[in-house]
């Protein structure tokens, strides 16, 4: 593939150097390509876990999976990586791939416009403008912490803040903490500094489904036989990955499986949790799946600490050094931390991104966000998504989907890069076909039919984050790039 441009302007565009834009970054690198440049806003590639470094911050797919399939670690230390570990082999793999020379650090985008008498996009970034042929959108969808809205919220006087943004300089010994939320983020800080507070009050807006987390430290004899055999460890990731697929079963094709899963979690509780009141409090009222399913083998021990309070009543609002509960409860408090998720759904809203004949791309997804295979939008030529609307998943790893759609993208990139092409644009009816029927199956899966809100749905209750299928249906989906499918302009 030879890389054709106007001096000083690269061919493609990449934002975002977290796992999808350096895996971008990298087969680019591999299929020759040499004209591009990553846009980071930081001055450190990683992404979220770059930014996620609250205590206890681990994966919760296994390490063999959650790594790209071209660069396997023989040397990772757990079944479940912790977040340093992780963010270590990212920067390995910027570096290994001399990936590096081409990151703009400290470079964030404000919006683009697509130029159709060029073929070009024109890039805005807080440092100025880039022209470029193709604009590929890494930035992933848990980069922008989400606040809930709580009446008061910036009368507090004390210490705050989100899970995402952790403050390693204040000292949580001996204070009286609040934490909102019990998501993902909030399962795996909360045992963390439950020991070391003086009280800790959890507010629980629904309790999560909680599976025992099958984490175990990875010997040095297996880390030799991974370093010396290649092909067990592909072995070993093959095994976890087919596992892991076979979950999906019970999300889309027959969700009454779920039960299999809902009587392990409800064991784990009994058993970690004595306690019949808290017990209650902790037991979801929607099938397992609905939400986003966790794991871990500490949380439960955790709340049932003396100095540990679960608030399951709403907050009525927030106070200058308390927070209050719809009971008219007033809790008095140091520091509030919020483990409240990131921005999914509307995570786009903030940029200006304009494509052909004007259209703007909030004015596109007004009545919900969508694209073809979570990779290509119509009316805009040349731009990609990697992890884009709909390409989420629940059951396992979504490094392998950035690979699906790394390898989708690069197809489409060929003939832009040839000269073969100056406009690559997804029919509109095609995209409108997919999702209609991408929509259908997410109804009756058990995101759909399990009785639950979550952040995969819209304001409209619309999932517009998760893949209703099996990696292995995507892999093949995105295997080739059908040109049918698209308006390809020579």
């Amino acid at each position: 593939m030879n890389d054709q441009q106007r001096a000083g302007d690269p061919a493609v565009v990449i934002v975002g150097a977290g796992f999808a834009g350096l895996g971008m970054a990298i087969q680019l690198k591999r299929a020759g390509v040499e004209g591009f440049v990553v846009l980071e806003k930081a001055d450190e590639v990683g992404g979220t876990w770059r930014d996620n470094r609250y205590p206890g911050c681990a994966c919760d797919v296994q390490s063999h999976l959650y790594s790209y399939s071209f660069e396997p670690n023989p040397a990772w230390s757990r079944m479940f990586a912790e977040q340093q570990e992780i963010w270590d082999y990212l920067k390995h793999c910027a570096e290994k791939y001399r990936i590096t020379p081409h990151i703009r650090f400290g470079t964030e985008l404000v919006g683009a416009e697509y130029d159709d008498a060029t073929g070009t996009w024109r890039v805005r970034t807080n440092r100025g403008a880039i022209t470029t042929r193709a604009l590929v959108l890494a930035t992933g969808p848990l980069h922008q912490p989400a606040y809930p809205d709580i009446p008061g919220i910036d009368r507090f006087r004390g210490k705050a803040f989100h899970s995402a943004e952790w403050d390693h300089g204040y000292d949580l010994a001996g204070k009286r903490v609040a934490v909102i939320g019990t998501g993902a983020s909030a399962i795996q800080f909360v045992p963390r500094i439950a020991p070391r507070v003086d009280r800790l009050h959890l507010f629980q807006r629904t309790p999560p489904w909680i599976l025992p987390k099958p984490d175990r430290s990875i010997s040095p004899l297996e880390q030799r036989l991974f370093r010396a055999v290649p092909a067990l460890q592909r072995l070993y990731r093959s095994a976890i990955y087919w596992t892991l697929e076979a979950r999906i079963l019970g999300f889309t094709v027959h969700p009454r499986l779920m039960k299999l899963a809902e009587a392990v979690a409800r064991q784990h509780l009994r058993r970690q949790v004595p306690d019949p009141e808290l017990r209650r409090k902790l037991t979801p009222d929607y099938t397992i799946g609905c939400k986003r399913i966790l794991i871990s083998n500490d949380y439960y021990p955790a709340l049932t600490r003396p100095n540990v309070e679960l608030v399951t009543d709403g907050i009525a609002e927030i106070r200058e050094h308390a927070v209050v509960t719809r009971d008219g409860v007033e809790r008095p408090v140091d520091a509030i931390i919020y483990g409240t998720g990131f921005h999914v759904i509307d995570a786009f809203d903030h940029l200006d991104i304009v494509g052909r004949d004007g259209l703007k791309l909030r004015e596109a997804w007004s009545g919900g966000v969508e694209a073809y295979l979570g990779v290509t939008v119509a009316g805009f030529p040349n731009l990609f998504f990697l992890l884009g609307p709909n390409s989420g998943l629940g059951h396992s790893s979504m490094v392998f989907m950035i690979e699906a759609q790394v390898r989708y993208v690069l197809q489409a990139l060929r003939p832009l890069l040839r000269g073969d092409a100056r406009a690559v644009d997804v029919r509109a009816d095609v995209q409108a076909t997919f999702n209609q029927r991408l929509q259908a199956r997410l109804r009756e899966a058990v995101w759909g039919i399990g009785g639950c809100r979550s952040w995969y749905l819209d304001e409209n209750g619309v999932n517009r984050a998760l893949w209703p299928g099996s990696t292995a249906e995507y892999w093949l989906r995105t295997r080739r790039l059908k040109p049918a499918e698209y308006r390809i302009e020579a």
